[in-house]
């Protein structure tokens, strides 16, 4: 095995021992990055320890530098790693130190190496809950029709519910304006009920009381329609952290032996 595909399985996935401490090493890394920049942002302990936490930081910075670059250097589509999501997220949560040197203030944008957490379901191969994850993410873009034909309605009940609290309390109760009795209706319609504004007239109240239990109603309209496309759904495929050196596909089945996507064997050492 050459040495960028024996470099690709280690940082790109987590089958082998190596994929697996390179993983462990990087989730370290990011959880002390974190809790470097929480305690740096309380005041006594920055002035007291800003050496330490400015060392600290670009010894990370230039780890995950290196990685990053790494990355790209030991695959044969660097663009699709570069313009990935995960690509993205590196490049973000390595940036900021360095622009640290031309702005000032930008240090809470190191937060941003949270979102590299996700890689912990690498790791940890739970890749039964990946699977759901995926399934429920084809039942939400599966809803998306009818929730937006939903949603459309809410707006509708929300103009006419609040043009009729408009013309029955009036500005005298606080029902200044449509806009702001709209307002008061989406709140009362999704049960946050900030209190800032609230009938006064009995025909109000009535109304309001309605909107209370038409809420209740509401809110478990968009549940509903996401359970049913998630009961229905028919992916039942497992995917495992298989990574193709060759294009860069990362889905692939349990115990798949070349990609799917280009025929390109998997883990030729194993």
């Amino acid at each position: 095995m050459k040495w960028r595909e024996k470099l690709h399985e280690v940082i790109y996935e987590a089958d082998t021992p190596a994929g697996k401490l390179f993983d462990i090493i990087l989730l370290i890394a990011i959880i002390l990055s974190l809790i470097l920049v929480m305690l740096d942002s309380v005041s006594s302990i920055h002035n007291k320890y800003i050496n330490f936490f400015l060392t600290a930081e670009w010894i990370i910075t230039i780890l995950f530098t290196i990685e990053y670059f790494l990355r790209i250097i030991c695959t044969n589509k660097p663009f699709k790693y570069i313009f990935s999501f995960y690509g993205i997220v590196d490049l973000l949560s390595t940036l900021p130190l360095y622009l640290s040197l031309i702005l000032v203030g930008n240090s809470p944008l190191l937060t941003l190496r949270a979102l590299r957490l996700l890689r912990v379901f690498r790791i940890l191969k739970t890749t039964k809950y990946i699977g759901a994850g995926n399934r429920l993410a084809v039942a939400i873009r599966s809803s998306i029709p009818k929730i937006f034909v939903f949603l459309y309605s809410v707006i509708i009940v929300s103009f006419i519910v609040g043009t009729l609290m408009y013309l029955v309390e009036g500005p005298e109760n606080g029902f200044t304006s449509i806009p702001i009795s709209i307002y008061w209706t989406i709140v009362t319609l999704t049960t946050v009920g900030f209190g800032d504004i609230h009938p006064v007239t009995p025909l109000g109240q009535l109304i309001a009381t309605f909107v209370m239990i038409l809420g209740y109603g509401i809110i478990a309209v968009p549940t509903g329609i996401v359970g049913a496309e998630y009961a229905t759904s028919k992916s039942e495929k497992r995917n495992n952290t298989q990574h193709c050196f060759n294009c860069g596909e990362k889905n692939h089945p349990d115990n798949a032996k070349v990609c799917h996507q280009c025929g390109y064997s998997l883990n030729k050492d194993k």
